[in-house]
C-alpha cells in the first residue's frame, strides 16, 4: 500500500513543482517583467506601487483563473472518456460549450455587463445539459453511444445558431463575440470560484477512484463486481457538466485541454483513475498558464485569445500520442 503510494506522490508532486513554477513565470512576465526579488518584495508588502499592482490586481487573479479552468477541463475530459468508454471525448463532446457560447453572446448583444454574461453562459451550459440527457434517455434509459450520438447532434444544433448570431450582429460587437468564442482570459479577475470548485470536486472524487477504474472496462464488468452502474454513471454526467459549465463561464470555449491532457497522463501514468484525475487537475492547471502567459506576451502590447495557443499546442501533440501509443 504505502509502495503504491509512493509512487503515485512522485509525479504529483513534480506536477505541484510544475504548476508552481508556471505560476511564477506567469507573474513575472510580460510587457513590465518583474524579477524574483521583486516578487518576494510584493509577497512581503514592501515592493514598489506598480509591482504591487501588476501582481495582486492584474496578473495573479489571471493566472490563477488560468489554472483553475485548466484544472476543470482536464479532469472533465478524463471523466467524460471513462463515462464514455471513448479515448476521443472531451468537455465539449456533448454541447455544453454551445448552450454556454448561445448564452454569453445573447447578453453580449443585450449590452449586458460581465457579471450577467457569465450568468447567462451558465445558464446555457446547464439548458444544454438537461436537454441532451433528457434527449438521450428515451423510454429505456440512456447508453453511452446514445449519449455521445445525441450531444454531438445537439453540438452541431448550437453551432448553426451561433454562427447565425454571428451574422446578425452589428459589426462594432463581433470582436468581442469572437475573442469569447475562441477564449479568452482577460476578464477573468475572479478565480476562487472556480479553484474551489476543482479542489471540492477533486476531494469527492478521490474515493470513487477504484470504481471508476472499474467503470471505465465497461457497465457489465463494473455491476459484476458490486458497482452500482447507474447512480455512478449520472454523478460523472452530473459533475463533469458542472466543471465544464463553471470553466466556459470563467474564460469562455477553450478547445483540446480536456482532450490532450488526460491521454498524455494515461500514456505517461497509466489508468488509475486515482492517479489520473489529480494529474489531470495539476496538469491541465499547469497548461493553460502557460499558454495564456504565451498569449498575452507574444505579440505585446496586443494578446491572442488562449483558445488559440492551445490549439496550436494541442493539435501536433495530440497526433504525436495518437502516433506514440500506436
Amino acid at each position: 500500500m504505502s509502495q503504491r503510494g509512493g509512487r503515485s506522490s512522485m509525479p504529483l508532486g513534480l506536477l505541484a513543482l510544475a504548476a508552481f513554477i508556471a505560476l511564477l513565470l506567469a507573474l513575472s512576465v510580460g510587457s513590465a517583467s518583474l524579477s524574483i526579488a521583486q516578487l518576494w518584495a510584493v509577497a512581503q508588502g514592501q515592493g514598489e506601487l506598480l509591482a504591487s499592482t501588476l501582481v495582486w490586481e492584474l496578473r495573479l487573479p489571471r493566472a490563477l483563473s488560468a489554472f483553475a479552468v485548466g484544472g476543470l477541463l482536464a479532469v472533465a475530459g478524463a471523466l467524460m472518456q471513462v463515462l464514455l468508454r471513448n479515448p476521443l471525448a472531451d468537455p465539449y463532446v456533448l454541447g455544453l460549450s454551445g448552450g454556454a457560447s448561445i448564452g454569453a453572446l445573447a447578453a453580449m448583444l443585450a449590452g449586458l455587463g460581465s457579471l450577467l454574461v457569465s450568468s447567462a453562459a451558465f445558464a446555457g451550459a446547464l439548458f444544454s445539459t438537461l436537454l441532451v440527457f433528457g434527449l438521450a434517455h428515451g423510454r429505456g434509459g440512456w447508453t453511452p453511444a446514445r449519449l455521445l450520438l445525441t450531444g454531438v447532434v445537439v453540438a452541431s444544433g448550437w453551432g448553426a445558431v451561433i454562427t447565425l448570431m454571428l451574422a446578425m450582429s452589428p459589426a462594432e460587437r463581433l470582436p468581442g463575440m469572437l475573442y469569447w468564442l475562441m477564449g479568452d482570459l482577460s476578464y477573468a479577475r475572479a478565480p476562487w470560484p472556480p479553484l474551489f470548485l476543482l479542489l471540492a470536486v477533486s476531494l469527492v472524487l478521490m474515493p470513487l477512484g477504484r470504481s471508476l477504474n472499474v467503470l471505465a472496462r465497461g457497465a457489465p464488468q463494473a455491476a459484476a463486481l458490486g458497482v452500482n452502474v447507474r447512480p455512478l454513471e449520472w454523478g460523472i454526467y452530473i459533475l463533469a457538466s458542472l466543471l465544464t459549465a463553471a470553466a466556459v463561464t470563467t474564460a469562455g470555449s477553450i478547445g483540446f485541454v480536456g482532450l490532450v491532457v488526460p491521454h498524455m497522463l494515461r500514456l505517461l501514468l497509466g489508468n488509475d483513475q486515482r492517479l489520473i484525475l489529480p494529474a489531470c487537475a495539476l496538469a491541465g492547471g499547469t497548461l493553460l498558464v502557460l499558454a495564456d502567459t504565451l498569449a498575452r506576451t507574444m505579440i505585446a502590447p496586443e494578446q491572442l485569445p488562449v483558445g488559440v495557443i492551445t490549439a496550436l499546442l494541442g493539435v501536433p501533440t495530440f497526433l504525436f500520442l495518437l502516433h506514440r501509443s500506436r
